[in-house]
């Protein structure tokens, strides 16, 4: 079984914590979650959920031969979690790919390093799920989807077959894109918000049908 570290503390890190120990539950234990690590310095030196909170995020390099998973990314910085993530200094082979053992994931999809699938969610046939991706409860993630690197998809999205979503994008909970659409890179999809067509990069869009609300910087 390989140690695990948990990026972060916030409420993404903690269900990381818990899809890991739900493994164990479930009999098919990989990872071993061991401490988490965060910036935040009134934290360091705390017990989080059993486990001893570390920092900075730079430390992370300290623990020769654990494996890795990032909690860290929200609607406020989600186009940053590549950067984040970079301040690690940790290799791609190092990071754990964590699937609750509710979530149903196709034997013909691909998971990339860094990725977790949460409770009830479902990835189906020849989806291409990328790197340090994060899917929460209860999405669907239909055949032939390609998510991009350092995508957040929130509870309840709905992504129809062969949808494209680019790199570190943002889908709000409960929200519906049709097939075939393409969401551009650095993008965010607002919760509930119904998506009939291609998305540009850096772009916030909201509603049903979905509408331009801003553009947003987008990741460097």
């Amino acid at each position: 079984m390989r140690d695990l570290v948990i990026i972060g503390t916030s409420g993404t890190s903690i269900d990381l914590l818990d899809t890991a120990l739900a493994a164990h539950a479930a009999g098919r234990p990989e990872y071993r979650p061991v401490a988490f690590v965060d910036d935040n310095p009134s934290l360091v030196g705390t017990v989080l959920h059993g486990l001893p909170v570390r920092g900075p995020l730079e430390n992370a390099r300290e623990f020769s031969g654990c494996w890795f998973i990032n909690g860290i990314g929200s609607t406020r910085n989600f186009w940053r979690r590549a950067q984040i993530i970079a301040r690690l200094g940790v290799t791609l082979d190092r990071f754990a790919t964590l699937v609750h053992p509710s979530a149903s994931v196709s034997a013909m999809a691909s998971l990339g390093f860094g990725t977790a699938v949460f409770q009830n969610a479902t990835v189906t046939a020849n989806a291409r799920i990328g790197n340090h991706v994060v899917i929460l409860p209860n999405s669907v993630v239909s055949h032939d989807c390609q998510v991009g690197d350092y995508t957040c998809i929130a509870g309840g999205v709905c992504l129809s077959g062969g949808v494209v979503v680019e790199e570190s994008s943002y889908l709000g909970s409960n929200c519906t894109v049709n097939n075939s659409v393409r969401i551009g890179r650095g993008s965010l999809i607002g919760m509930g918000a119904i998506v009939l067509s291609d998305i540009p990069e850096n772009a916030v869009y909201v509603g049903n049908p979905a509408r331009l609300l801003r553009r947003v910087q987008g990741p460097a």
